[in-house]
């Protein structure tokens, strides 16, 4: 293999497996307490006691007496419970992607931003927001994002295969190229668009969740309810996957076909979730990293490690970006690149 790319190594017997159960649970006790902070933090204050009041009251009505202003209910229910909701979904979907494109590549650097989804899922939006309409109702977005996305993927495995560079490891430099053309493609798409949304759209290029809407949550909701789990039920396959193609093969998996199948699950969460947060990039290589840090190298532990980490990370990445500057809200995709950058570093030096 290349000395320039990274491999994900095959999964062997590892005694952080034992740690997974107790890993699993800590994830899912931190991110409940992060939401809770969340929520809780803003401009107007809000005690945890009354977050969980508002949301059970609202659930079913009546379970408990109301003593908090109605104000308060409105910020909670109406602003910031679906925005920690939808950095939840976001960061656990981009994570999910990232595990599955690290695996069927077998590179530590495959990301759905550096392999251009994530690029691919922008034009399609941007098609959609500034040019077509809603033409197709509240799903117009959702579903210009996905075809973006599928057509960037599209474009990646056509240049490898062009420059004769199908290689699971040259994957991620094809991607590196087409995202840099669809993006290209994107701005063309910005400036032919109408000057009065140019502002929202370039603000949404650089990734935020204040648009947040209950009526919006369905989508990523149902979208990462279909594909985390087909990621599971697959991850002896994705296992075999980072051992090789032939060994792989040996196995009687059809490497071409189920690799394409993971490439078009990512396109779907990566398109979807990029519709309704913007462009957001890093998650998808840093979680996966940390997750198999932890537990080992097995996906049935990684993925779902990597989904509750991820959320984790997105909710505390939003929290920090509308609270460092209030009340203006930072792009959230300024956050995740530092960082992601930051850690980008760290692994080559590792390496």
């Amino acid at each position: 293999m290349s000395g320039s790319c990274m491999a994900i190594t095959a999964p062997v017997p590892d005694r952080r497996a034992r740690l997974f159960p107790v890993a699993l649970g800590l994830a899912a006790l931190i991110l409940g307490l992060s939401f809770t902070l969340a929520v809780s933090v803003g401009a107007v204050p809000v005690a945890p006691g009354t977050v969980w009041g508002v949301i059970a009251n609202r659930l079913v009505p009546g379970l408990v007496e109301v003593t908090w202003p109605a104000g308060h209910e409105a910020i909670v229910w109406d602003l910031r419970v679906p925005r920690a909701i939808l950095a939840g979904l976001v960061g656990a979907g981009l994570a999910l992607v990232g595990a599955g494109l690290q695996a069927v590549t077998r590179n530590a650097l495959a990301d759905p931003h550096l392999l251009g989804i994530s690029s691919g899922g922008a034009f399609g939006a941007i098609t959609a927001l500034m040019h077509t309409g809603l033409i197709l109702g509240l799903a117009t977005v959702p579903l210009f994002a996905f075809a973006g996305a599928l057509g960037a993927m599209a474009l990646v495995l056509g240049v490898a295969r062009l420059a004769d560079a199908a290689s699971a490891e040259r994957l991620v430099l094809a991607g590196v190229a087409v995202s840099f053309i669809v993006m290209a493609g994107a701005n063309v798409m910005l400036f032919l668009g109408d000057p009065r949304a140019a502002h929202t759209v370039v603000f949404w290029m650089l990734g935020g969740l204040g648009l947040a809407q209950w009526s919006q949550l369905a989508f990523p909701a149902l979208v990462l309810a279909f594909c985390g789990p087909w990621l599971w039920f697959r991850a002896q396959d994705l296992d075999a996957m980072t051992i090789g193609d032939e060994t792989a093969a040996t196995l009687g998996i059809p490497v071409a076909r189920f690799r394409l199948e993971v490439f078009v699950v990512g396109a779907l969460l990566t398109g979807v979730m990029v519709a309704f947060s913007g462009v957001i990039g890093f998650v998808g290589l840093m979680i996966p990293h940390v997750a198999r840090m932890l537990v080992g190298g097995s996906q049935a532990r990684v993925l779902p490690l990597s989904a509750l980490l991820g959320a984790v990370f997105l909710v505390w990445c939003d929290l920090f970006a509308r609270t460092v500057l209030a009340p203006q809200d930072m792009p959230i995709g300024v956050v995740t690149g530092l960082l992601g950058g930051l850690f980008f570093v760290w692994l080559l030096a590792r390496r």
